[in-house]
């Protein structure tokens, strides 16, 4: 599987390294090749979606640490079979694919969901007890990192911490009103960034697998890329929680704990273009340019 992330799988040999065979500009690949089993997490399967387009499925972490309430909210949708049968919405270039109920004037009925909820744009620091943060400046928050495999960014003076909208990530799409978003339209990220979105949306996840269905659906017509013509959507088989999915049917991957040294050797390494290839090393890294490692256990 080469999927993004697991792209950085594509180039691994059979045969691990030791870590102190690193060599001293390791590569990503290098560094996956010498990290330990224990320093990858499974998926857990209360906190997994998997949509099920036409062309495959898109598997989807939640983070209820940043975004409790939505989390409930989502699982609570997804287990009232609120999406099946809905539609990508919009396909926005470089910016988001979006999916939910395309008739607001005749809304598909909520059953146990909530239809509001506030904002949960930010948490306070003390619910977020994983943070490895990079020592890189950034342009949108004091301090940047990685919380239990998602890009994060905090405030020690506000005392707040919140997820960053890199690509992959999954926010609530809402209205003008702080509270019009409940889980029922949903985003994914699909181009450059768009930071400048933090702490005005509540991003509750980031897709894991299967990114390449989403990233390349065709750009929407209509202004911020909504389908004009219905045939133009693309319908959604299922969303399902991975707890109630058949353990034969799961998908079986994991992800590498952003508290472990591999990752941050991984960090290490993608700030500095290790591998022969690159000739100047940049010594920084975007935090959306960090790649968090996903492959199939066992692998």
């Amino acid at each position: 599987m080469t999927r993004w992330p697991l792209y950085l799988l594509a180039s691994l040999a059979a045969t691990p390294l030791a870590a102190a065979e690193l060599p001293p500009k390791a590569s990503v690949a290098d560094v996956i090749k010498a990290s330990a089993s224990a320093e990858w997490r499974p998926l857990d399967p209360a906190s997994t979606l998997y949509l099920e387009l036409p062309a495959g499925r898109v598997v989807i972490e939640l983070a209820p640490v940043f975004a409790p309430r939505h989390a409930d909210n989502i699982r609570a949708l997804v287990r009232d079979g609120y999406f099946d049968g809905l539609a990508i919405l919009r396909a926005q270039d470089n910016f988001v694919v979006q999916w939910g109920d395309p008739d607001e004037a005749n809304p598909r009925p909520l059953k146990t969901a909530r239809a509001k909820l506030d904002g949960e744009f930010t948490v306070p620091l003390k619910n977020v007890r994983e943070f490895t943060r990079l020592p890189d400046r950034d342009g949108y928050a004091p301090q940047v990192g990685h919380s239990n495999g998602f890009p994060s960014a905090r405030d020690p003076k506000s005392g707040q911490a919140w997820l960053a909208h890199c690509y992959g990530m999954v926010g609530v799409g809402r209205d003008v009103g702080a509270d019009s978003g409940n889980g029922s339209a949903l985003y994914a990220v699909i181009g450059q960034a768009p930071r400048q979105l933090d702490r005005n949306i509540t991003v509750v996840g980031r897709v894991v697998d299967g990114m390449p269905l989403l990233s390349v659906m065709p750009r929407g017509p209509g202004a911020m890329g909504f389908y004009e013509d219905p045939a133009q959507r693309v319908p959604i088989r299922s969303v399902k929680l991975a707890a109630d999915v058949p353990e034969a049917q799961r998908s079986k991957l994991e992800v590498m704990r952003t508290d472990s040294a591999s990752f941050k050797a991984v960090a290490e390494a993608a700030r500095n273009r290790g591998g022969p290839w690159t000739k100047v090393a940049a010594g920084h890294v975007d935090l959306c340019n960090v790649p968090i490692p996903v492959r199939q256990q066992g692998s």
